[in-house]
């Protein structure tokens, strides 16, 4: 099976729904992919569980799929979104220095996309 994570750095929403559009096609195809919310993507985080918001429907799916791996502890913090990232139950991922490192989805065979 393939395996790919989307690293989402990109605070832009056109850019994240590309995003969300991948890896809920990807997932549809049989792979085995993950988002990552990193950097100023971090800053979406409510936007994105806002009803009425054009991608509340996108990102729910996602969310239910578990497609979504979790948030970059350190860049949510800093965007201000890390209490609405642990009340939506997103994973903080802090592994790298606070930060969500690479090389453990590198070890488990995950081919990264950075967007």
């Amino acid at each position: 099976m393939k395996k790919f994570v989307l690293f989402a750095f990109n605070g832009e929403f056109m850019c994240f729904i590309h995003v969300l559009l991948n890896a809920l096609d990807m997932s549809k195809k049989g792979y085995d992919v993950r988002i990552v919310i990193e950097g100023a993507a971090t800053k979406l985080i409510p936007e994105l569980a806002t009803e009425g918001n054009p991608m509340f429907a996108l990102y729910s799916s996602a969310k239910e799929k578990k497609l979504i791996d979790g948030v970059c502890r350190a860049c949510a913090h800093k965007m201000g979104t890390l209490k609405q990232a642990e009340a939506q139950g997103l994973r903080l991922l802090d592994d790298m220095s606070g930060h969500a490192g690479m090389a453990n989805y590198r070890e488990q065979g995950f081919e990264i996309i950075t967007f």
